[in-house]
């Protein structure tokens, strides 16, 4: 007889582990042109990578 596969349903990620992308715009001192920097970390983290 064949076993059937459960699916297992993934739980809700907390505040710690949930990972945002973060985009940060820096201007050229040569050409004065916008450079983009981004980033992954994680969602609690968020406020001190702004800060800097």
């Amino acid at each position: 007889m064949a076993k059937k596969v459960v699916a297992t349903l993934k739980k809700e990620a907390s505040e710690q582990e949930k990972i945002v992308k973060v985009i940060r715009a820096r201007r050229s001192e040569k050409t004065g042109a916008y450079t983009f920097r981004e980033e992954f970390v994680t969602a609690d983290k968020v406020k001190d990578y702004f800060s800097r």
